[in-house]
């Protein structure tokens, strides 16, 4: 991170940046009353809503459309034969497509485990794994910065079945664990591996986050092939409304107990999001080959998330107060030539010692703060993916921000 290097020169206090005009910035749509001045608007890049891809959707007219009678999808089960009884076998086969196409993960020799989101997921394979393990509680780690909802995740029930340690980085205690591993890392966007080294020890487990691992965001370098490996498919189309995500699971045990959680937890997953998420996949699938950046939501994703990392590089250019992490271009097979990473989320630092988070609030911007995500005050994580007036109106207010 450009955060490490200390040896740089620290603005005068007093001086101010460059005053930029980025945009003739209008307020933003979804303003509920529109009687607030611009200048009062509260941009809020906190969460990692992805409403960025509206206008996508909207150019595709009817061909996602679903039409669902009063009298469809009326039992609780779907498939009784399948480990994962309540996931909808045409669901099952849109993911296992979509996976090929685009050469992100393997799907043979793997049961597929539906939840509402990644983040039902994510507590359902700690609950599996940790009530397969020989001992309790198991050690919950990830490496800093990590997402800030693990944290969340693995207090919030108080189970006595895991417990929350913390930092990967300095993690040496004994006794079965699991490390959580996000790559591309939310909240950085850097390629991440395994941190905690026991490669002997069979009580040693691994979860593997992959929400951003997709062409938009990232160079896609291999088809990854891991234990438990969690999608969520909110980050890579916006519809974070349907509430749907799915696990890759090569262990069986580990895949039932997963099924058992849920069950439990909510007696399986909406139908009727899981037949709008195949409809939409199944059209992901068909337009991914296409050379129309129109037509082609990859291409379309990943010049968007282009021009919005250029703008904001720009501004954090013509300031000496703020840092950006630096990617290293990778060959990607999907696109067949080497390329930057554009993530969902900006790791904005700044040279300063100073409250980040705290400053942005005084200019009516909020982000996630460093802390909560086991790093420090000096960071905060932006989310990329808001409507295009919200990003605009976070460019203005970054550029005019005053030096420190």
């Amino acid at each position: 991170n450009e955060a490490k290097k200390t040896n740089q020169t620290k603005p005068r206090r007093g001086r101010r940046t460059k005053m930029v005009k980025l945009e003739n910035p209008k307020k933003p749509e979804n303003v509920s009353n529109k009687n607030i001045p611009l200048s009062d608007f509260i941009v809020n890049l906190d969460h990692g809503d992805p409403t960025a891809y509206e206008e996508y959707w909207r150019k595709m007219g009817d061909r996602c459309t679903v039409t669902i009678r009063g009298c469809d999808l009326m039992s609780y089960f779907s498939d009784m034969i399948n480990l994962c009884w309540f996931l909808e076998p045409e669901l099952e086969d849109a993911i296992k497509n979509l996976h090929v196409a685009v050469g992100n993960a393997a799907t043979e020799d793997r049961y597929i485990v539906v939840g509402t989101g990644s983040t039902q997921l994510c507590q359902a394979a700690i609950h599996a794994l940790a009530s397969l393990a020989r001992t309790n509680p198991v050690s919950v780690v990830a490496a800093a910065p990590f997402y800030s909802t693990y944290v969340e995740e693995t207090t919030y029930v108080r189970s006595g079945m895991y417990k929350w340690e913390g930092d990967a980085w300095g993690f040496d205690k004994k006794g079965p664990y699991i490390e959580l591993v996000t790559s591309p890392n939310n909240p950085d966007g850097t390629i991440r591996e395994t941190v905690v080294n026991r490669p002997d020890d069979d009580e040693a487990k691994v979860i593997h986050d992959f929400a951003y691992y997709w062409p938009h965001y990232t160079p896609i370098t291999r088809r990854q092939d891991h234990d438990i490996m969690l999608f969520t498919f909110s980050k890579i189309t916006g519809h974070a409304g349907t509430r749907i995500g799915w696990a890759l699971v090569k262990d069986k045990e580990v895949a039932k107990k997963m099924v058992e959680y849920i069950t439990v937890n909510s007696i399986g997953v909406s139908k009727e999001s899981q037949v709008r998420t195949t409809k939409i996949l199944q059209v992901l699938t068909e337009t991914c080959k296409s050379e129309s950046e129109s037509e082609n939501f990859f291409k379309y994703g990943r010049a968007m998330m282009k021009d919005r990392w250029g703008k904001l590089r720009e501004v954090v250019k013509e300031s000496a107060d703020f840092t950006l992490t630096k990617y290293p271009e990778a060959y990607c097979n999907y696109f067949g030539k080497s390329l930057e990473s554009y993530p969902a989320f900006a790791w904005l630092g700044t040279k300063e010692e100073t409250d980040l988070v705290s400053e942005l609030r005084r200019h009516k911007v909020l982000c996630r703060a460093g802390e909560r995500c086991g790093s420090d005050k000096k960071h905060v994580r932006v989310s990329m993916l808001s409507r295009e007036d919200v990003f605009n109106a976070f460019l203005e207010r970054l550029a005019n921000m005053k030096a420190h």
